[in-house]
């Protein structure tokens, strides 16, 4: 038996789906799905970039997740890290797992990202 992670689904405020996209797609690179009729009647964003998949929903009572949290692993690692600090997204390294270069960014409104460099994640 084989299991996987589809995706990975983050909450969103209502109407901030266009702040989202600029840094999901313009930043970090993912390009936005069509999510069905009857999903996309909700809000929120559905996002993809290689395998990785992140769906944001609007929840009314909205708390951005500031230990939960998706790991997204990244190829050019340094070159994002870069993207993201001239846009002057906070990068938070986290040197706790030895051998491993990772940091914590939040998306726009609140959640937590953890950047995993791809070449040491192998």
């Amino acid at each position: 038996m084989r299991w996987f992670l589809d995706h990975v689904q983050l909450a969103i405020p209502a109407g901030e789906e266009e702040r989202c996209d600029e840094f999901y797609v313009g930043l970090l690179g993912f390009r936005v799905l069509d999510k069905p009729p009857v999903l996309a009647a909700r809000g929120g964003r559905w996002y993809q970039r290689d395998d990785a998949v992140v769906h944001l929903g609007v929840d009314p009572h909205f708390t951005p997740a500031t230990k939960a949290h998706a790991a997204l692993v990244v190829d050019e690692y340094d070159d994002l890290l870069e993207r993201l600090r001239a846009a002057e997204v906070e990068i938070r390294p986290d040197e706790s797992i030895p051998g491993r270069r990772r940091c914590h960014v939040d998306d726009p409104v609140g959640n937590r990202l953890e950047l995993i460099d791809g070449a040491s994640a192998r």
